[in-house]
């Protein structure tokens, strides 16, 4: 066990989430992605958006079989059902197994059961708020939440505008809050960014590594989104000192403390009139800002997230040793 702990381990994982993987691989421990010539989902590879670290390497899928790795990390439904068969060999598949639940039940909120079914294969989740809604047959079923890193950019909020990031709104309806942003949008000045934007008024995509720099001249931050897990970019405005408004829902109500640490409630009016007092009122936004910073840097600390992501790579590993010992002493 003494080895286990001391020497780099190498994990095998689909590239999922871009600002995600990037965020993971600053962590001490190699991560193999596989890539194809098709760029599908989940073999993009390296891509060009994220400036990720030697320690993020792209092999062709059809040469991960022969690779050595130490666990398997999986992060979508067809990760776990069908890209597992098609490119990992019948040893790699008895490897220590992560899930990394990125988002919280859609079919039903409480009684929905995730189609990853094996009790032997670890259980993550990026929110308590999605845990508590899954329902799980994992044995082991935890939470590692987001970490993001401190950013050279600082907010200075000179533009009398709030600022929305997400990728194709209009497409995505309700969930996302598309509704809720053209509500808004008759009465506050708002922009918004992302993939898939340009076409309904928006901006455009704005290049990740560029994002914190772009929208930290904006005055607040907006999340009009329903339903989804505690989003990475809320996560990276308030760590630029961006105050930030959001529907309280999911996981924001035990993060944000309303009128302090950012402005949270159901009502999309009383959300309305707090994005007027910012605009009127910029140190308030700054104030509010500067508490969502704190937090953020408490909270969202990338080298505890980083940690506890080594951590459960190695307690993986650890119990399905012990699996197999157990398994060869009963034959």
């Amino acid at each position: 066990m003494a080895n286990l702990n001391s020497r780099e381990l190498t994990i095998f994982t689909w590239h999922i989430h871009g600002s995600y993987l990037y965020y993971l691989s600053q962590g001490n421990y190699t991560i193999y992605i596989p890539v194809t010539a098709g760029r599908e989902e989940g073999y993009y590879g390296l891509g060009s958006t994220f400036p990720f670290g030697s320690n993020v390497i792209a092999v062709p899928a059809e040469e991960v079989r022969n690779l050595s790795f130490d666990c398997i990390l999986f992060q979508t439904n067809k990760n776990f059902l069908t890209d597992q068969y098609e490119v990992l060999s019948e040893e790699q598949r008895r490897l220590p197994r992560i899930y990394l639940e990125h988002d919280p039940p859609v079919q039903h909120p409480t009684d929905a059961r995730h189609v990853m079914d094996d009790p032997d294969v670890i259980m993550v989740h990026v929110t308590h708020y999605n845990r508590l809604m899954w329902h799980c047959n994992s044995r082991i079923n935890t939470v590692i939440e987001h970490g993001v890193p401190t950013s050279p950019f600082r907010y200075s909020g000179e533009l009398e505008r709030g600022i929305v990031v997400i990728n194709h709104l209009h497409q995505r309806g309700r969930k996302l809050g598309s509704d809720i942003f053209k509500e808004v949008s008759r009465h506050i000045p708002l922009d918004l960014v992302g993939m898939g934007t340009r076409e309904y008024g928006g901006l455009g995509e704005v290049l990740h590594p560029a994002l914190p720099g772009y929208i930290s001249r904006y005055r607040f931050f907006f999340s009009p989104i329903r339903y989804t897990s505690f989003g990475l970019a809320v996560c990276e405005a308030m760590m630029l000192g961006m105050p930030v408004v959001a529907l309280a829902t999911t996981e924001y109500p035990s993060v944000i403390r309303d009128g302090v640490s950012g402005f949270i409630h159901n009502d999309p009016g009383y959300l309305i009139r707090c994005m007027r007092r910012m605009l009127d009122d910029p140190e308030l936004a700054a104030t509010i800002g500067a508490e969502g910073k704190k937090l953020a840097k408490e909270k969202f600390d990338i080298h505890r997230f980083t940690q506890q992501w080594e951590d459960i790579f190695r307690q993986a590993i650890t119990n399905n040793s012990r699996k197999y010992e157990n398994s060869s002493i009963h034959q």
